[in-house]
């Protein structure tokens, strides 16, 4: 994988925080990084180039939707998906594993595939491991995901073990099918809450030589301490010299103390489908746009975050949007959000460069944590 190669710059003296440098075939990541999702190839509502603006330097497209519509046939066709959606960055793509979660009442599967039913017009879609490798190879994101299976937090011990059998064996299925040589292909560890079964997961995924290796399988119902406490034994599992990607992850506090356990990468929907209903993050805590105490506010949303919904427009003003159900409002509280997320990780990386990660989280979780 000579397109790829991971640096550890600066590993923090009093916690696990990292910051690193991940290197692809479009580009260097400074990690720790915040990855804003694109699940159509669309970051909903927000140009490539204000997504940039912010400080974005990968995004995360979604093998599943995009192999149901257009269909990654169109996307190879039209250039891959760096030419499709005019990203010139790094592209992560997710092999479809989290839908066996997320649309389990659609799906059916065993050791070979996953049989989904579309959300769209009802079709079969088979996927199994050297489909889901194939589609992505003509994606072509730079980063690219094994197949996994990804179990509610709470299932029986028995069936946490098959799962965590099942993602194993079909990441060395992944691993045999891939082609293409400029992707690096990520095994995802899973296995709950439960120490052994992540360790059973490591054991087997570790032989395999992943260029990176993910985290599944978290922040599916269980509660914060208990994902900390996860992360606490499952990223000294995990290679040194390799990126961490905490799957699906997203709520300041969580990127913070994920980061402080040794994780480089995150992805969530949440800055976006928050900003578009009204939601803002901000650096004093989280702010409901639509509470009528901003009717009447001239003060700017979070002056501290560079872009034009933080700084340019009054509360009352981007209120007004959401309550008249203007488009804007949800494309300046999104590029906001992002903009409040990309700072955060890029604050957070400097703290570990200069060895104050413990003063950088004290004082934003005291901040978060007094605005509810």
């Amino acid at each position: 994988m000579s397109h790829f190669h991971f640096e550890l710059l600066h590993t923090d003296s009093k916690t696990s925080a990292r910051a690193g440098r991940w290197h692809t075939p479009h580009g260097i990541v400074d990690t720790p990084a915040f990855m804003p999702v694109g699940t159509l190839a669309s970051v909903k509502g927000l140009l490539p180039e204000q997504l940039k603006q912010v400080g974005t330097q990968q995004v995360l497209a979604n093998t599943y939707h995009l192999a149901l519509r257009p269909g990654a046939d169109i996307v190879a066709e039209m250039g891959g998906l760096h030419e499709f959606m005019n990203w010139d960055g790094p592209i992560l793509t997710d092999s479809g594993g989290f839908q066996v979660f997320s649309l389990a009442q659609l799906t059916k599967m065993n050791d070979q595939q996953v049989v989904f039913r579309s959300h769209i017009d009802g079709s079969l879609f088979e996927l199994s491991p050297e489909k889901a490798v194939k589609i992505q190879e003509q994606l072509g994101a730079d980063c690219i995901m094994c197949l996994d299976e990804c179990p509610p937090h709470d299932v029986p011990p028995e069936k946490m073990q098959d799962a965590v059998d099942r993602t194993t064996k079909w990441a060395a299925r992944c691993r045999d099918a891939q082609k293409r040589d400029d992707q690096a292909l990520f095994g995802i560890v899973q296995g709950g809450t439960d120490q052994k079964m992540r360790e059973r997961s490591a054991e087997g995924l570790l032989p395999l030589e992943f260029p990176g290796y993910a985290i599944g399988g978290l922040s599916v119902g269980e509660k914060p301490e208990d994902m900390y406490s996860t992360l606490d034994f499952t990223t000294p599992m995990l290679p040194v010299e390799k990126p961490r990607y905490l799957m699906g992850v997203g709520r300041p506090s969580d990127l913070i103390e994920s980061i402080i356990r040794g994780v480089d990468l995150f992805d969530c929907v949440m800055p976006t489908r928050n900003g578009r209903n009204g939601m803002a993050f901000t650096s004093q805590g989280r702010v409901n746009l639509r509470n009528q105490k901003h009717a009447r506010d001239p003060s700017p949303l979070d002056p501290e975050i560079d872009s034009p919904g933080s700084r340019d427009y009054s509360r009352a003003y981007l209120r007004h949007l959401f309550m008249s159900r203007e488009m804007l409002g949800p494309i300046l509280i999104s590029l906001h959000n992002i903009a409040f997320y990309q700072k955060l990780v890029r604050d957070l990386r400097q703290a570990i460069l200069n060895d104050q990660v413990e003063e950088f989280r004290a004082v934003h979780l005291a901040r978060w944590n007094a605005s509810f």
